[in-house]
């Protein structure tokens, strides 16, 4: 099990910027695949991005592309979501998540169903 600290969210106007961190505890933290999500009042949870567990390769949803990077550091334990140019639709608890299980290189994991270890969120609120 990997127990898992999300920081670094707030209120900022559309346009800015914000940097999520979450910090994990757990041996197998550097071995696998790790993830934000969000989830918007009134709204089911979305997957945002995720990163391999060498850090070296990223996906990102569509609707976040070329304004989001998720990034790593497994020294640290840290894995970072930074989000520029926020739009007001970008208001939500975002959620940090890593998976415990077979980690194969060549999946892309973005369901929640692939991650069961889950911090407790950090607000995000982009004012217009």
């Amino acid at each position: 099990q990997v127990r898992l600290v999300e920081s670094g969210g707030g209120l900022v106007q559309a346009g800015g910027s914000l940097r999520l961190s979450c910090a994990g505890v757990g041996r197998t933290f550097s071995r696998k695949s790790m993830a934000w999500f969000r989830q918007a009042p009134g709204k089911e949870r979305e997957f945002v991005a995720t990163v391999k567990p060498t850090g070296g390769r990223t996906y990102v949803v569509n609707s976040v592309k070329g304004r989001f990077t998720i990034s790593r550091d497994n020294a640290e334990n840290i894995v970072e979501l930074h989000m520029v140019t926020l739009k007001p639709e970008d208001t939500a608890v975002y959620y940090c998540a890593a998976r415990s299980g077979v980690e194969l290189p060549t999946v892309i994991y973005n369901s929640e169903r692939d991650y069961d270890n889950w911090g407790q969120g950090t607000q995000v609120t982009v004012s217009s």
